[in-house]
């Protein structure tokens, strides 16, 4: 068990590192993105502003099925969001296309005319806080990288047990801390982070898998359903237990929708999200309204499902009733709800968010602790495992931990600089943000197998801090915006950004401090022990 621990651990500690550092950014994906678009921050002020403000919600629903009308008739399914919150407040529509693709359109909320993409103030297009999602659980590899991610989680759990197994003084290695005492330290450190977060550990590695199980395992789903995109729309709106009745070819004009959606508002309790129509204009047409989940929704049920409630558009019957929190489906589809809502962390809200973070940060430092540990053990026994390139093998493992340490919490606050340096009009901006982020993180790996490890580690941690302490003067120079500007105007958001920066900055110069003024240590003289064994 404990080579199985130190092997699988080490192989796939690198990659684990990256996912846990990258999915604890994604916990904060939206505050992210809103901080990488500060041309939008005065207009989604504004809208909080009129969100109290009265709306003629039943206008915005006449121009949205007149524009749907004659524009998108043969589409299956219209989708009408008639306030966007948090946004602009306008007026959005959705539907299904040829392909059976997802297609949307902005409206005008006074003449119902469709806006163009740059209807609203110019900004920078970016990737925000998307990319840290994106390469958290696919690497940003479509094809493969979801699978690639799946069994590095499958190996840590193998590690997680294993390293329970192998720690028989869990408990009591948890309340043990010495300082300063080398490679003790080292596992003391790894023991703590291990320990305190243990039941996250499992939680998040055991969901992620689960979640992603129609991925994994397609061959059930192909064998029953096929492949392509309309069988999986068709497994998954079976399993989540939606009834979608065939068309009857009869025409039947969509009804008034504003008594429709006061009705289902007292039905489920909530205000209108969205209005989903299912067989636009055939005599089978249903009409489904979702409601918001507002905070206090989030408090009461893991699962996040909002209130829905439907009817049949010809006779007005109210058909289905669901309130917040319940699913359609039956306990398959409310286990994987509260499997993804588990593993996203989509309820008691923003406490537990910060929860996630710092357990999802602790995760990271249980992988990077690990892999430390692993090399300052080698450098005092280093044993035979790669015969004659073993001492090769540790030099390149001792580099990987410097890059993939380091290396990628400079890349990611890198990301952050590129979102504020690059030029706003800049073609494939997001693209060139991502360029940044893999370019730099390129630039760490080459530099920490040319420098010895203690210099690339020294450097690296340095340039983590200054990278970090400076990005609110990047951000003021760039745009004249600072922490204290933006908690006065009640920005939050790009506030905990530039201040969650600082804090790291601090902690990463406070290290590169540590490591430069601790006295070098000599390098082990001691062979490997198969190469003893034959000078004996």
């Amino acid at each position: 068990m404990a080579w199985l621990h130190t092997w699988v651990g080490l192989w796939f500690s690198w990659l684990l590192y990256t996912v846990f550092l990258t999915g604890s950014l994604a916990i904060f994906a939206e505050p992210i993105t809103h901080w990488m678009t500060p041309e939008h921050h005065a207009a989604e002020a504004q809208a909080a502003q009129q969100e109290s403000a009265p709306v003629d919600r039943a206008r915005r629903f006449d121009l949205a099925v007149d524009y749907m009308t004659r524009n998108h008739s043969g589409a299956g399914m219209w989708e009408i969001w008639p306030i966007n919150r948090g946004h602009d407040n306008g007026l959005s529509v959705y539907w299904f296309d040829k392909n059976g693709m997802y297609a949307d359109a902005e409206l005008d909320p006074a003449t119902g005319a469709e806006l163009d993409d740059h209807h609203d103030e110019e900004g920078r297009a970016t990737m925000g806080g998307t990319h840290f999602v994106n390469f958290h659980y696919m690497l940003h590899e479509s094809r493969y990288g979801l699978w690639i991610v799946a069994f590095a989680t499958m190996a840590m759990l193998v590690a997680l047990i294993s390293g329970v197994v192998t720690h028989k003084r869990i408990f009591k290695d948890f309340f043990t801390f010495r300082a300063k005492k080398g490679q003790r330290s080292w596992l003391d450190a790894h023991n703590a982070v291990a320990v305190l977060t243990l039941p996250f550990q499992f939680m998040i590695a055991y969901t992620g898998i689960m979640i992603s199980s129609a991925e994994l395992m397609p061959a059930p789903v192909a064998a029953h359903y096929g492949t392509g995109m309309a069988a999986a729309r068709q497994y998954l709106a079976e399993m989540s237990g939606e009834d979608r009745p065939a068309r009857t070819g009869g025409t039947l004009a969509v009804p008034k929708l504003e008594p429709l959606v006061a009705q289902a508002e007292k039905l489920i309790g909530q205000t209108a999200r969205a209005i989903v129509i299912n067989n636009p204009e055939d005599g089978s047409m249903r009409i489904g309204v979702y409601g918001w989940n507002e905070e206090n929704d989030t408090f009461r049920s893991i699962s996040a499902t909002t209130g829905m409630a439907e009817f049949s558009a010809a006779t007005g019957e109210v058909l289905r009733v669901r309130l917040p929190g319940d699913v359609n489906g039956g306990t398959p589809s409310l286990v994987r709800q509260v499997m993804s809502d588990l593993h996203m962390g989509q309820f008691g809200g923003l406490g537990l968010k910060w929860l996630y973070f710092i357990c999802g940060l602790a995760g990271a430092a249980m992988m990077g602790t690990g892999a430390v540990l692993f090399m300052v053990k080698r450098r005092v026994k280093m044993g035979n495992e790669f015969g004659a390139a073993t001492a090769r093998m540790y030099r390149l493992f001792e580099g990987l931990n410097v890059a993939a340490l380091a290396g990628l919490a400079v890349a990611c606050i890198g990301f952050f600089w590129a979102n504020r340096l690059l030029p706003v009009a800049l073609e494939n901006r997001p693209l060139w943000e991502l360029r940044c982020f893999f370019g730099l993180w390129a630039l760490m790996l080459a530099h920490a197998w040319l420098c010895r490890p203690r210099t690339a580690w020294i450097t690296q941690l340095g340039l983590l801090a200054a990278l970090c302490l400076l990005l609110p003067v990047v951000s003021f120079v760039t745009l004249g915006d600072h922490p204290y500007a933006q908690i006065g105007r009640g920005d939050w958001e790009s506030a905990g950004v530039e201040l969650t920066a600082i804090a790291f900055g601090v902690l990463s110069a406070w290290a590169a401090i540590r490591m430069w003024k601790k006295p070098q240590s000599a390098p082990a003289q001691r062979k490997p022990r198969a190469n003893q064994e034959a000078a004996a």
